[in-house]
């Protein structure tokens, strides 16, 4: 590896160009700690020329015929299991999702792709035939324009490139990504795929840069919507600023999910699926599960064998294929987890397993924490409810169902729930009355598949329209009406009514 970063460039209309900012954004490689390239903080005229770029190629793009855009999409989606293993490996360098995790990555981001594809069926209007008297109604889904694209850090493939642009494009529309400026490379990587698949140049843009040039997304008269994954306290921003400019907005936003283990639970089961949902991904993704809600009954063997696994678990360089626990992407991140460690043990929770001071031999550097788990959270503390987006656990004790229950939809977040019973009528009764938009039933990451919508609710998602699915489809087109009268003999006396025919008004009130 060079000692050297390398220099990243931004995309506009096809080609990338090295910016004339001053400004740059250190990339590291977690598992190491190396700094392993640098990511320009663009220029507010390099953000607006993006915009410019898919501006101009639109009316092009929307009028290629859809079949044309879906080949584009299939092309794609076998240049991403061509390069299957070079984009995992990216992933992993750049994020430090540990090598299975960064497979799901991938994986899913094609997931969406090939879903996509099929864009010729799911951009079908609907039509009556003679929905009054010789007239006939068909409506259109139609394109809208530029959208843009605010992704995070914690998966910088299946966001930027599987929930935002495969739907956006597909539909009709052009797009400007604005990755995370410290994970960038795996966005990039995938863009030139996109290039080698077909796409038209400046159909897809790509900027790295600060909060104050970004505010161009949410204000741009040629930006019709925007797309953006992250904090609560910037979803909300993002979604008023936005809407504001008369935009369309989907802002996926922080949770704290839970789940509620009943004395029925299989344990062992419980726990293995348990394991994987809270430390999974290091703990940072939105739909981890780092608060357990636990029957007081079983509490204690539960706590027990959930200490145990995690203890087990090997932490190791993200690319090792051995590796279960990675590292979290950054030094500043690491910290923030610490941070939430400190005041959760100032607040009174019992802690049960320390990850601090973790150090894997040869990667002395790399910004590794282990497993963290508390019991006893009581509902005044705030760690049980704050996001901390690290491998820690946190243990709240109840007596039954609902009370559990109770507590669960408390929180200010929804994204997801989960219930671990064998007890049909307590699952029941949970997926009707958990206030979580994706809830699993001994399923600790409810994330539906592409071809439904990821639909967090409450403070974890701002907008109407959700990601993926007939949702992801909706948002990124919008409806037209085409109504038509052919006239004929029976139209001699040229009389037309006060609704134009498209009322069968009743006989005796003609």
């Amino acid at each position: 590896m060079s000692n050297t970063p390398e220099k990243l460039k931004y995309y506009v209309d096809g080609q990338w160009l090295e910016s004339k900012t001053e400004k740059y954004m250190e990339c590291f490689n977690p598992s190491t700690g190396e700094v392993t390239a640098l990511a320009p903080q663009c220029t507010q005229e390099e953000v607006n020329s993006a915009i410019e770029a898919a501006s101009k190629a639109f009316p092009g793009w929307a009028d290629t015929p859809v079949t044309k855009r879906a080949q584009v999409l299939f092309k794609l989606k076998a240049l991403v299991d061509k390069n299957f293993d070079e984009l995992v490996h990216l992933v992993a360098e750049e994020q430090g999702k540990c090598w299975g995790e960064a497979v799901g990555c991938i994986a899913k981001m094609n997931e969406v792709v090939e879903f996509a594809s099929g864009i010729a069926h799911l951009m079908k209007g609907s039509s009556v035939m003679n929905i009054t008297g010789g007239y006939d109604t068909v409506q259109y889904m139609e394109p809208l324009g530029v959208f843009a694209g605010i992704a995070p850090w914690n998966f910088p493939a299946m966001i930027p490139h599987g929930w935002m642009t495969p739907l956006a494009v597909a539909t009709g529309n052009t797009f400007v990504i604005k990755p995370a400026s410290f994970v960038p490379r795996s966005s990039m990587r995938i863009l030139d795929l996109w290039e080698e698949a077909g796409l038209p140049k400046g159909v897809i843009n790509l900027v790295t840069c600060g909060r104050e040039q970004a505010e161009i997304l949410l204000k741009h008269p040629d930006v019709k919507g925007v797309s953006f994954v992250g904090s609560t306290p910037v979803g909300r921003h993002i979604y008023a600023t936005a809407a504001a400019h008369d935009k369309r907005v989907q802002a996926l936003c922080e949770a704290k999910n839970h789940a509620l283990v009943l004395r029925d639970a299989n344990i062992d089961m419980t726990v293995a699926g348990i394991a994987n949902a809270t430390c999974g991904c290091a703990g940072e993704r939105c739909m981890a599960l780092p608060v357990l809600v636990v029957e007081n009954a079983i509490a204690d063997e539960f706590v027990a064998k959930l200490s145990q696994r995690l203890s087990a678990l090997k932490i190791g360089p993200a690319y090792d294929k051995t590796t279960e626990l990675g590292p979290v992407v950054n030094a500043g991140h690491r910290k923030f987890i610490e941070g939430w460690i400190e005041k959760s043990i100032e607040e009174g929770a019992e802690l049960v397993l320390d990850g601090r001071g973790v150090t894997v031999p040869g990667y002395e550097n790399g910004f590794y924490i282990g497993p963290t788990m508390f019991d006893k959270v009581t509902p005044e503390m705030s760690c049980g409810w704050q996001e901390v987006f690290g491998p820690v656990t946190f243990i709240k004790r109840v007596e039954n169902f609902e009370e559990g229950l109770a507590l669960m939809n408390n929180s200010e977040f929804a994204n997801g729930s989960a219930i671990y019973t064998e007890n049909g009528h307590y699952a029941r009764e949970f997926a009707k009355r958990s206030d979580g938009g994706m809830v699993g039933i001994n399923v600790g990451i409810p994330v539906p598949v592409g071809i439904f919508g990821f639909t967090g609710h409450k403070n974890s998602f701002f907008g109407d329209l959700h990601i993926m699915g007939p949702d992801g489809i909706r948002f990124y087109t919008e409806l037209k009406s085409v109504t038509s009268h052919w006239f004929g003999q029976g139209d001699a006396e040229c009389k037309v009514d006060t609704w134009d025919g498209m009322i069968e008004l009743p006989e005796d009130k003609k």
